[in-house]
């Protein structure tokens, strides 16, 4: 169902369908197309983490439950957690309207900045989507 245009130019992925974008040092996070075609409508998200936690590469970081499934949210690198978006509590469909915008899910300042650039390009997470379908 996604297309490789429905993938950002402007920012890194995970394997685990999360993106990651620079904005003014620190690491803004959410999720892709991709992982809400899955999910279906979103009626649920959960933070394990609040702001001035640490987080490493991989940790959860909170969940996110749908009509369909509950899902972990998961680090995309290691840092200290800025912000959590409340918003998506009391408007959990904001991630199904705007997933790339007002859908964000949580703010991290990295350890390391150059840890974004570890991450999945744009090319190389549609490959990795494509390989999924089959």
């Amino acid at each position: 169902m996604s297309q490789a245009s429905d993938i950002k130019d402007d920012r890194r992925y995970t394997k685990d369908h999360e993106w990651a974008q620079e904005s003014g040092g620190s690491i803004v996070v959410g999720i892709t197309a991709f992982a809400v075609d899955q999910l279906g409508d979103v009626t649920l998200i959960n933070w394990d983490v609040t702001p001035g936690d640490r987080v490493d590469h991989g940790q959860v970081f909170g969940t996110i439950e749908s009509v369909k499934t509950l899902s972990d949210l998961f680090a995309p690198l290691a840092g200290t957690v800025e912000a959590v978006n409340a918003q998506l509590e009391s408007a959990p469909e904001s991630v199904n309207e705007d997933c790339w915008g007002k859908g964000w899910m949580i703010r991290i300042k990295p350890d390391d900045p150059k840890a974004l650039a570890a991450l999945m390009d744009a090319k190389s997470y549609g490959e990795h989507i494509a390989s999924l379908d089959h």
